[in-house]
């Protein structure tokens, strides 16, 4: 029996005691747990917990599991949302074992459960905020053109194959299958309209099923919806990737422009390009995934609190607010070092110590924190006086969070 594990791979040796050798179906193991909102998936899936994390296993070709596995590690490499690999377990037990399991399931991908993740049925079952089908749409669609610009093709994207973290009231989308794709050092066009047409396909059936099962609103058409991410991934890819002719006395400002847009949509450019043209300046820009999470590392910085990247933009927003009360009140300027701490031990920490423990765990706290702030907005509205932070945690630990679906585990 052999064990490839990505570093660190301390963090798992005490998965090294499970029952590699029998089929996965077949365990039983006081470390195993159910997944209450999981995808769908045509292998064998098994979910263990060990020394405080979860551990997801899929039993699997060797050949197939090796492949992932690369697959996987390189798109962590490339800083793209996708479930993060542990390892993979091969010769599992001799012959006997083997033939008793049968070659398909020769081997077991180990991933690492996504904390706070939710499915797209979940999503639908209880919709939070905006329309589901928007935010789900915008999170696949962003993923996949993160996915083209990286030179990886999916093979099979879909939203069963794709798990949804609530990032400040939005989604940000995770890939979690790669049996079948493939890393390329660039996508033709060709492959990416494949691709594009894969998906269109998958999410219509998935829309079916979600139609028959009424999770769907009624007034959801599932053909309109996906060929609605075929527009918007063409529209996202067109702003990406465009060509466009300046004038010599604009040029300075529309790149200042075309970046600060590439920016705002969470993406890099790689190499800038003029051409000289009978009609002007032709820019063409080699757009790149940007390094995401400036927001959180600050925020991490400051405070310690790990978020996501809207999330972190929100509450530098609340630290920013809390800073300028406290200059107003002091009657001196104030640094963000010592505003973030003071917001950190008067604001924060005793907002997420109150939220009751039978309610713990259904979001991350920053992003509970964030719902807090859009609830004493509206309820400041409502009252026409601002309520505070503390009235509106109260009032939503009351009427908001007990109708988040309890955790996945």
């Amino acid at each position: 029996m052999r064990f490839v594990f990505a570093p660190p791979a301390e963090d798992a040796a005490g998965l090294l005691t499970l029952p590699w050798a029998e089929p996965l179906a077949e365990w039983h193991d006081e470390r195993l747990v159910e997944i209450r909102q999981r995808g769908i998936s045509r292998h064998v899936v098994r979910f263990v917990s060990d020394d405080g994390s979860v551990y997801a296993l899929k039993e699997i070709n060797e050949r197939l599991a090796r492949r992932e596995y690369r697959l996987l590690r390189a798109l962590a490499e490339n800083k793209i949302p996708a479930v993060e690999v542990v390892g993979i377990c091969v010769d599992r037990g001799g012959a006997a074992a083997q033939a008793h399991r049968g070659a398909d399931t020769d081997a077991i991908l180990v991933t690492r459960f996504l904390s706070f993740a939710t499915s797209y049925r979940a999503v639908f079952s209880s919709p939070r905020g905006a329309q589901p089908t928007d935010v789900l749409l915008d999170a696949l669609v962003e993923l996949l053109v993160r996915l083209h610009l990286t030179g990886f093709f999916w093979g099979d994207c879909s939203l069963s194959n794709t798990l949804f973290r609530y990032d400040a009231g939005l989604l940000e989308a995770y890939l979690v299958d790669a049996e079948t794709s493939e890393l390329h050092p660039s996508l033709t066009d060709g492959q990416r309209e494949y691709d594009l047409d894969l998906a269109v396909e998958r999410v219509f059936g998935e829309l079916l099923d979600l139609q028959a099962g009424d999770l769907l609103p009624v007034d959801v058409d599932p053909l309109e919806i996906a060929e609605e991410l075929r527009r918007r991934y063409d529209g996202l890819w067109h702003e990406l990737t465009r060509d466009e002719i300046l004038r010599t006395d604009e040029q300075r400002y529309r790149i200042a422009e075309r970046l600060r847009r590439l920016n705002q949509l969470g993406f890099d450019a790689e190499e800038l390009e003029l051409i000289s043209t009978p009609e002007g300046n032709r820019l063409h820009i080699t757009t790149r995934v940007a390094e995401s999470g400036e927001h959180s590392r600050r925020l991490f910085l400051r405070t310690g609190i790990d978020a996501g990247e809207n999330q972190a933009r929100r509450l530098l927003n609340d630290i920013a607010s809390y800073r300028a009360y406290l200059e107003q009140k002091q009657g001196h300027p104030v640094s963000e070092v010592v505003a973030a701490n003071g917001w950190l031990e008067e604001v924060y920490d005793p907002v997420i110590a109150a939220i009751p423990a039978s309610l713990r765990g259904r979001l991350a706290p920053a992003e509970i924190f964030h719902e807090i702030l859009e609830h004493r907005w509206y309820a400041s509205e409502a009252a026409g006086r601002d309520i505070g932070t503390t009235a509106a945690a109260r009032s939503y630990f009351e009427r908001v969070l007990p109708e988040v679906p309890e955790p996945q585990i």
